[in-house]
């Protein structure tokens, strides 16, 4: 793909020390960065699966069958907003797991689309950002003009 792609062993276990963050300072994607964002990722995907869990539990406990009509209106709306925010959070479970994948293959970090090292503040803000600031822009802007046609 790129000749940036940096293939990082997942099996040697890399320990970060207590407070790391990654730096400009330091080579990009270097195996403690990688594994620094690895570990959000599955941090980030763990607590979408516990929050998931949850909903399915308070789900199937809860009795839509109350006498009250406002009562049992107002569970079936919070449920079916719980629903939709877990429907939001599948699909962003799907984009952890591509950008875990890209760990793996040692193109995390790099855009999509220019081989350019995205930035490690916009990784610190979005770990699931495939694209630089300036190809995202520039994506958007594509899919706006696209839309008002």
């Amino acid at each position: 793909m790129t000749k940036n792609k940096k293939i990082v062993d997942l099996n040697s276990p890399i320990v970060l020390p207590e407070g790391y963050v990654p730096s400009d300072k330091e080579e990009f994607m270097n195996p403690m960065q990688v594994e620094y964002f690895r570990q959000k990722l599955l941090q980030w995907r763990q607590e979408l699966l516990s929050d998931a869990n949850d909903t399915l539990n308070t789900l199937s406990e809860e009795n839509f069958q109350l006498p009250d009509i406002t009562d049992r209106a107002q569970m079936e709306s919070d449920a079916s907003l719980q629903l939709r925010t877990r429907d939001r959070e599948r699909k962003l479970l799907s984009k952890i797991e591509s950008a875990l994948r890209r760990i793996e293959d040692g193109s995390y970090g790099y855009c999509e689309e220019t081989d350019e090292p995205i930035s490690l503040k916009r990784l610190e803000a979005r770990p699931i950002a495939s694209l630089s600031l300036d190809a995202q822009e520039r994506h958007e802007r594509m899919e706006k003009s696209h839309r008002d046609d």
